[in-house]
């Protein structure tokens, strides 16, 4: 009878914690930094959960397409944390902290000279390989002088990705952004129907 007792209170305690793992596990996730993250040094951390925020889009700048020179023969896809994106739906402009990540992807193993290759769904161009991260962030005050965001590479490789970033100069990212996309708030939205509205 004993025996019995004593695996009835383990099997009790087992599940107890079993339950109390999960839900630090639970809680683990939802208290995830949310905004940015800059080290001791100034240098934006990686960040982190991107990949299940709202993805907004895909363009894609093939080499196949731009004589072999693109500046970025990849797809881009675009990340943006909800909260985010729901005030800028409603105004037009993203709130202070607003995080975008752009990550890249290679086009899947080119089998054509355009960098297509054929699949059962027709011929066409498919994500490979995660090859770089570029990330703006909104903070009007740290980034006064490029219109309020700040741009950041973690580098334009296949994972893994540096672990921290200096801001980008103004000739690599913001000058750009500023030159044609200054009136949407610094952000290329033509590109994404989400952020377009239609």
């Amino acid at each position: 009878m004993k025996k019995y007792l004593l695996a009835i209170v383990a099997g009790v305690g087992l599940i107890a914690g079993g339950a109390l793992l999960s839900n630090t596990k639970a809680a683990a996730v939802k208290t995830q930094p949310t905004g940015p993250v800059f080290d001791t040094d100034g240098k934006l951390k990686l960040p982190t959960g991107y990949r299940r925020w709202v993805f907004v889009g895909a363009p894609l700048t093939p080499n196949g397409l731009n004589n072999g020179k693109a500046g970025f023969p990849e797809y881009h896809h675009v990340y943006v944390e909800e909260k985010n994106l729901d005030v800028y739906l409603k105004t037009g402009s993203f709130p202070e902290g607003t995080v975008i990540v752009k990550e890249l992807t290679r086009v899947l193993d080119p089998t054509f000279p355009d960098g297509s290759r054929s699949e059962p769904s027709g011929r066409g161009y498919f994500n490979g390989v995660y090859n770089g991260m570029d990330v703006t962030v909104k903070d009007s005050k740290r980034f006064a002088k490029t219109n309020g965001w700040g741009f950041f590479n973690f580098g334009h490789h296949p994972e893994p990705y540096a672990e921290a970033s200096a801001e980008a100069s103004a000739s690599e990212c913001a000058g750009c952004h500023a030159a044609y996309v200054a009136k949407t708030d610094m952000t290329w939205v033509q590109f994404y129907p989400m952020l377009r509205g239609k």
